[in-house]
């Protein structure tokens, strides 16, 4: 698991940054990648990545702001023509799939695979065997969320050294122990499955933040996450200007990681007035000094999510 950044500016794209597009490829576990938001030109930074469109299984929308969707319906309609017949469901607040519906209707847009748009006011919105999705308000000039992915736990390895000295070979038996289930050999050995059978591997989460200047409802969302991205547009010294226009600074963003015992966190949504990234180091210090674990977003970056041992 790990994340890709396709634009990390805030508001409109600059020659050095695009705006707000954020890749979750999950390539291990099920072939594919998320995007949260989808800002105008994303499915040129594509062009330039490891990422193909054919992949894309699913988009999650914080918000409906331009620089957050005006790539969307560019890259639902080229996702066709790249490979992809799969379905694609994307994830929004009300107003979503009007917004969708005018641009492909009207722009004659020929979709040939399944197009599903799920509006939502938060909780829970998707969920199957391997991971659910959830999402809370944030606190922004228009409704805006954030997403807590959740990969759930999975059983843990056998010891097939160990089974083959029992004399045990490759067979419904092993399921049965992979189950927690205790079993008995043909020659009447007890094999007990907590002998054979590792611990559970802990799912790791993955926290999303939309556009948002500091809320309550963020805390539940990063609370114990492997990784938090979150807002970064402004530097502390313009926490009045990030407040008056519903964002937030680098400081606070750390400060919501430090208060959610979160592991790492990267900062995006940075504004145009740092022109960059050297000039974002001040950004990355003021968060550093808060919660050490914590780094820049880069277009065209990847960033690991790694599996803690223990979660609290």
């Amino acid at each position: 698991m790990e994340v890709y950044f396709l634009g990390t500016n805030a508001g409109v794209p600059t020659l050095q940054r695009n705006v707000t597009s954020v890749a979750l490829r999950l390539l291990e576990e099920r072939r594919c990648f998320w995007m949260f938001d989808c800002g105008e030109g994303t499915q040129h930074q594509i062009l330039r990545s490891p990422l193909r469109l054919g992949k894309l299984e699913k988009v999650f929308v914080t918000h409906l702001h331009g620089d957050h969707l005006f790539g969307l319906p560019g890259l639902i309609s080229s996702r066709g023509y790249q490979g992809g017949t799969a379905p694609l469901t994307v994830y929004g607040p009300p107003g979503l799939k009007a917004y969708l519906d005018i641009s492909l209707s009207v722009s004659q847009s020929r979709i040939p695979y399944t197009l599903e748009v799920v509006e939502h006011t938060g909780g829970l919105v998707f969920e199957d065997e391997t991971f659910k999705v959830e999402a809370g308000l944030l606190e922004h000039r228009i409704d805006s969320y954030g997403y807590r992915v959740t990969e759930k736990d999975s059983p843990g390895s056998l010891n097939t050294d160990l089974l083959r000295s029992y004399g045990l070979k490759p067979g419904p038996l092993y399921g049965k122990l992979k189950k927690g289930q205790n079993v008995t050999t043909e020659d009447g050995i007890l094999i007990q499955a907590s002998e054979v059978v590792s611990e559970p591997k802990q799912g790791r989460i993955v926290t999303v933040l939309g556009d948002t200047r500091p809320c309550a409802g963020s805390l539940p969302l990063a609370q114990g996450a492997d990784l938090v991205i979150h807002e970064a547009t402004f530097g502390h010294e313009l926490e009045a200007m990030a407040h008056q226009y519903h964002h937030s600074t680098a400081r606070q963003a750390a400060e919501l990681a430090r208060e959610a015992g979160a592991r790492q966190l990267l900062l995006t949504h940075f504004s145009s007035r740092y022109t960059s990234q050297e000039e974002l180091v001040p950004l990355l210090e003021e968060a550093k000094s808060i919660f050490a674990d914590t780094q820049l977003a880069e277009e065209f970056c990847t960033f690991a999510v790694h599996r803690r041992v223990a979660r609290k």
